[in-house]
């Protein structure tokens, strides 16, 4: 069995990750208005909306943001996923900065609430937030490659 078949044999151009969020217009505002993403993709078919965003550096990084729903998944398994999210039990996604302090007072100043100032732990500094759905999100600031 060929366990590198992906790595070798097809040409991955792009990835989206997605995440489950409660009101896909108010991710929007979140992740575009405050942390600065844009919209790589938003198309509707029925109920069904399909809407990523990506950050201006990262351009094959796209992160989905997805209402869970029919037909995707069935409405009791929705609700539970909805309920998981909004108590923040779902893994935290990580955002590698070069500076966690700045990027803090900057995201502060547009309104995103943290859960955690920035903290020395490691031998690097972090902080965490929250979207409005529940996400977590730790940010981590990138160590300085020694001289």
């Amino acid at each position: 069995m060929n366990h590198s078949a992906l790595a070798n044999d097809i040409a991955v151009t792009g990835l989206v990750i997605g995440l489950y969020v409660h009101d896909q217009d108010e991710a929007h505002d979140f992740y575009v208005g405050k942390l600065g993403f844009r919209v790589h993709t938003d198309a509707r078919n029925g109920d069904y909306r399909w809407l990523t965003v990506q950050h201006p550096d990262q351009p094959s990084f796209q992160l989905g943001l997805f209402a869970p729903q029919p037909p995707t998944v069935d409405e009791d398994t929705a609700k539970t996923l909805r309920e998981a999210v909004a108590k923040g039990a779902m893994p935290p996604l990580v955002l590698v900065v070069d500076d966690c302090r700045a990027a803090y007072e900057r995201l502060r100043a547009l309104g995103v609430e943290f859960t955690q100032e920035p903290t020395e732990r490691y031998g690097s500094v972090d902080a965490n937030f929250r979207d409005p759905s529940g996400n977590g999100w730790k940010m981590i600031e990138a160590r300085k490659a020694s001289a």
